[in-house]
């Protein structure tokens, strides 16, 4: 190999290697690092009264009232806690609603499977009738 520095070729060229790789991993890392960001702001800006959030700390609490940078929960019975919007970890009602379409879509795609299973056999009932016959 003449490019990593054996017979004739510069050692310099095996640095540039791992240098475009270190620059490589970087810019990838940077990038999902960004969705992910976007992700949380995005959950954060979509949230309504009466969702079920997680804050960053544990605490478990129904969304009451929602301002420009802080929300009020309620943690308990008449126990409510004014949080920033940054402290939210989770949205326990978005979860639970995505959990449930992906249950549904599960469910769907295993009764089609299921229906062609059942027009297969159904015809190979129908085409060994039609052999014995």
């Amino acid at each position: 190999m003449p490019f990593l520095g054996g017979e004739g070729g510069t050692p310099w060229m095996m640095f540039v290697l791992i240098g475009g790789m270190m620059v490589l991993m970087f810019v990838m890392q940077s990038r999902s690092s960004k969705k992910r960001q976007k992700q949380e702001q995005a959950m954060r800006d979509n949230l309504q009264i009466t969702d079920e959030i997680m804050t960053i700390g544990g605490v478990l609490g129904r969304v009451m009232m929602i301002e420009e940078d802080s929300l009020v929960i309620e943690s308990c019975d008449n126990v409510r806690l004014r949080i920033a919007r940054t402290s939210i970890h989770t949205n326990v009602t978005q979860q639970k609603r995505a959990q449930a379409e992906q249950d549904a879509a599960k469910a769907e795609q295993e009764e089609a499977r299921n229906a062609r299973i059942e027009e297969i056999n159904a015809k190979r009932k129908k085409s060994r009738k039609g052999r014995d016959e």
